[in-house]
């Protein structure tokens, strides 16, 4: 089994931004029960935002709501939240100050339910020192409120700087089918030099590689902002599932099940990658079973993907230019 400061998790965690990060969230009794099911199925490593939705329903107020109804599961759960991140306004404030904004607001909202096993800024504040940060956080490391830190969606060279201050619990990025960065970039390279996990978000390519996004008319309404996604690149994007959904039927397996499958394979076989611990989102009992079973891929069948990806360049980017990059 992976660990996280030396914490068992399952092979395949759960992301959780999809419960409220949206104009329409479902129903808390349904999120519950999803929460449930994938603790149930051995996805017992949770990652949360503080700014996953809005100050009055976001990751927070679920995850207290959770562990109120289900107190015997804070044990059990190995919860990370990212904080420090004002998407609609500031942007990010990783400032000691804005540190302990953030700590204490998870803290309060936590309210002694659940530990904060990990906390990670949302991404690299440019303005503030690691060593600042990092210290504001040590704080809270001290007084047993805090596990430990991570970071999110950061370049290589952050990663070996902040190996030097203090234990990285792991490093999230996205890393799918659909995108490949991390092994261009130096982060995998990174994280392997220095024995840290890759906590890897949307492993279904927000979507597109589970067959949810057959048209551009199927893009949701907090994707209308990502270049991937726009009418102009989404097309020749959608390739890319028809590719993974002949191999998945090939399979016996959904399109889902192996480009989450894929992603776990990649380091348990090739021993020299990092961990790498996907965490796919969804908000229903069904997909989590779904996206819970694994799917064995044989040499050869890496070998094929390998060569679709090696012939696939995805249109547009990840993010656009007002989203914070760590350059």
């Amino acid at each position: 089994m992976p660990k996280i400061l030396d914490l068992e998790v399952g092979p395949t965690g759960f992301g959780l931004m999809g419960f409220t990060w949206r104009p329409s969230p479902p129903p808390l009794s349904q999120a519950i029960s999803t929460l449930r099911a994938a603790l149930e199925e051995g996805m017992n490593f949770w990652n949360a935002g503080e700014f996953y939705g809005t100050p009055q329903y976001n990751s927070l107020h679920l995850l207290a709501a959770y562990f109120t109804k289900y107190p015997e599961d804070a044990s059990r759960v190995v919860l990370s939240v990212k904080g420090c991140f004002f998407p609609d306004s500031v942007g990010i404030d990783a400032s000691a100050a804005g540190v302990r904004r953030s700590m204490d607001n998870i803290l309060s909202h936590l309210g002694g339910l659940k530990k904060l096993d990990v906390f990670e800024c949302g991404r690299r504040d440019p303005k503030v020192p690691l060593a600042e940060t990092f210290a504001a956080l040590q704080e809270y490391v001290d007084r047993g409120e805090l596990g430990g830190i991570s970071l999110s969606e950061v370049r290589a060279s952050t990663i070996h700087e902040a190996a030097k201050l203090t234990k990285v619990a792991f490093v999230e990025n996205e890393l799918s089918l659909f995108v490949t960065d991390p092994f261009g970039n130096g982060v995998m390279a990174a994280c392997a030099e220095h024995g840290i996990p890759l906590v890897a978000y949307s492993p279904i390519g927000r979507g597109i590689l589970g067959g949810a996004l057959r048209s551009v008319e199927d893009v949701p309404e907090h994707l209308h902002h990502v270049p991937r996604y726009y009418p102009e690149n989404f097309d020749h994007n959608l390739q890319l599932f028809g590719l993974v959904n002949a191999l998945a039927k090939q399979k016996g397996c959904t399109p889902a099940q192996l480009a989450i499958s894929w992603v776990r394979s990649l380091s348990q076989r090739t021993p020299e990658l990092p961990v790498i611990i996907p965490i796919p989102g969804t908000t229903t009992v069904g997909r989590v079973r779904e996206n819970a079973k694994h799917v064995d891929l044989s040499d050869d069948e890496m070998e094929e993907i390998g060569k679709i990806l090696a012939r696939f360049q995805a249109k547009g980017e990840r993010y656009p230019d007002y989203i914070p990059k760590d350059t």
